[in-house]
């Protein structure tokens, strides 16, 4: 049931004020995030399929076709998706909300920390400070040897992979290993990933929980931007940390905006919901 505009109205404030009062700012961003800057809905097999019409040609869910063994078994193919995710991150501009919530974090003494399963890399593009983001899935934006051959994860961003929109298929040459030369992957972990270099990410789990031991007496609103239940890794992190810091939960989705007793809950979009709250802000207090 949807909120009436006096309640939403209502929820809106409450969310201003844990803003203004908060100290540091936790975001906790999911697929839902990047819906606002124009990139595609995952959710459903439908929806995936809309997405990438040659994949619903083969009968593909997300999670089959988000599997390490294409890049054995059909690596043209295995390229073709994740070298098409790659070109469209590159080319998608962030939205407004990301330079709002980069404000917001400036302005507190604690400053901000992004906790993402998206792997667009958007919020360093949007100019958070790449030491104050952990992502939990990985980076479409950094590569690994599929051959685990002593390679350091690095950076992608000379790389670029031609890929036929109507077959979905990655032109040669593929990315190789700098070192070996054998075939790249990318440094994402996917569905049943024994073979995902978790090196990168651990670093920043590790600067993730120095911030947030650095922050146990400052006041904590942690912020949740489209985190779905079906891989709920963000949602529930960041309940965890708004428990853990007494802190209050803001929750934006929309169709899952439910919050345990006390969070706020915005049934809108994630870019409406972060500039009417921002309106409430910039009114004299």
């Amino acid at each position: 049931m949807s909120p009436s505009d006096d309640d939403l109205e209502t929820r809106l404030g409450e969310a201003a004020r844990a803003v203004l009062e908060a100290n540091a700012l936790y975001i906790g961003a999911g697929a839902g995030m990047g819906v606002d800057s124009g990139l595609p809905d995952f959710r459903g097999t439908e929806g995936f399929w809309k997405a990438y019409p040659p994949i619903a040609e083969l009968g593909l869910r997300f999670e089959e076709m988000a599997d390490p063994r294409w890049f054995m078994e059909d690596p043209e193919l295995a390229w073709g998706f994740y070298g098409h995710r790659l070109n469209l991150y590159r080319e998608t501009i962030p939205h407004e909300g990301f330079a709002i919530l980069r404000k917001w974090g400036e302005s507190m003494t604690g400053g901000a920390f992004v906790y993402t399963s998206n792997v667009d890399g958007h919020f360093q593009r949007a100019g958070f400070d790449k030491q104050q983001v952990l992502e939990c899935h990985g980076s479409i934006n950094h590569f690994q040897c599929l051959h685990e051959c002593g390679q350091e994860i690095w950076d992608a961003e000379h790389c670029l992979v031609e890929v036929d929109e109507t077959t979905l298929r990655a032109a040669a040459p593929l990315p190789p290993c700098p070192t070996c030369g054998k075939l790249a992957r990318p440094n994402i972990l996917m569905f049943g990933d024994w073979g995902w270099d978790s090196f990168r990410t651990s670093e920043q789990e590790l600067r993730h929980q120095r911030w947030l031991r650095e922050r146990v007496t400052q006041k904590v609103t942690v912020i949740e931007i489209g985190a779905g239940k079906a891989i709920p890794t963000v949602r529930s992190e960041c309940e965890g940390i708004a428990t853990a810091t007494d802190g209050k939960l803001i929750r934006i989705n929309v169709r899952d905006s439910q919050t345990p007793q006390g969070g706020i809950s915005l049934p809108i979009g994630g870019l409406d919901a972060l500039q009417r709250i921002d309106v409430i802000l910039d009114k004299p207090q």
